[in-house]
């Protein structure tokens, strides 16, 4: 029987994460949105683009959650998107609301599934979704380092011109502006960003990517960033579903490890078919260790205005 992935919000976000999975054919997937017609079109375009590029997976699209019974995976991208001004933060109340409407609905059909969570803050929004499936914690998983290391990744091969694949970066802590990343532990063939880029240039990467999802929010001015936040959750669900045991940073239940307890952080997660597997924990500097306490004091602070 081929794995099943259900994701809830057929936007921008969730029509590409199908995009992605696609052809990556690691299983049939389900587009379930409120708006009708939207995730009946995009699954349909979809499952007709299956012949072009070989790929035998079927794409289905609904209003209705019945369709997302039995899935092995769920992803949850709904909510609203940010408008240029506004932090993830703002999004808080709107998009509890949404995301525990979409976590009781689907885990009353698909009791053993894995969460993938992506909605902002997403931090909060996993820990939410922790609580209103009563699954256990590893069984939960928030896509947001994959996403910001990528974004440094890029901005670092953008400063020096070699290939990404060359490029190993490392950003832990709340996805939000107070993200912490590694530069020590990031590097560039083995080499350490501090010692290939100037202090100057590393700092502004740094900075760019803590405002990565920011620019582009102000650049489309109607809507926030898709494409890669979309194939990071592409690469976890894989990592998920083929049981690769894939260490990647993760938005992860943490239990004493880093000092943190009884919150979703960023963290690297080790990924395979149970959902988190392991917390990987670096030895970090007093800064670095600073840095990261004040981004988990903005998401514990968040978690606790939903009174959960």
């Amino acid at each position: 029987m081929r794995n099943k992935i259900s994701i809830v919000g057929a936007g921008m976000t969730g029509s590409t994460t199908a995009h992605w999975l696609a052809e990556k054919e690691i299983g049939d997937i389900v587009l379930v949105d409120i708006v009708e017609g939207m995730p009946q079109g995009k699954a349909l375009d979809l499952q007709e683009a299956m012949p072009v590029i070989g790929k035998d997976i079927r794409v289905v699209g609904s209003n209705d959650y019945a369709d997302t019974a039995g899935s092995d995976i769920i992803i949850i991208t709904a909510g609203l998107p940010r408008k240029p001004g506004m932090s993830r933060d703002d999004l808080l109340f709107a998009n509890a609301d949404i995301v525990r409407k979409a976590a009781e609905e689907t885990i009353a059909r698909s009791p053993n599934a894995i969460f993938v969570v992506l909605t902002n803050p997403l931090d909060v929004m996993a820990y939410l979704t922790m609580k209103v499936t009563g699954v256990e914690p590893h069984r939960v998983v928030g896509q947001a380092g994959v996403l910001d290391s990528a974004r440094m990744r890029a901005f670092v091969a953008m400063e020096l011109g070699v290939s990404v694949e060359n490029i190993h970066c490392y950003v832990l802590g709340g996805h939000g502006d107070e993200m912490v990343p590694l530069t020590r532990a990031s590097n560039v063939a083995g080499i350490p960003l501090e010692e290939i880029l100037p202090a100057d240039r590393l700092e502004a990467i740094v900075e760019r990517t803590r405002k990565g999802g920011g620019e582009i929010v102000n650049l489309l001015k109607t809507g926030s960033a898709y494409y890669a936040p979309a194939a990071a959750v592409a690469q976890m669900v894989e990592a998920i579903l083929k049981d690769k045991h894939l260490i990647v940073p993760s938005a992860a239940y943490l239990n004493g490890q880093y000092g943190l307890n009884n919150i979703f952080f960023g963290v690297p997660a080790q990924l395979g078919r149970q959902g988190v597997e392991k917390i990987i924990e670096y030895r970090l500097s007093p800064s670095e260790q600073a840095a990261l306490q004040k981004s988990a004091q903005g998401v514990a602070e968040n978690i606790a205005k939903l009174k959960l």
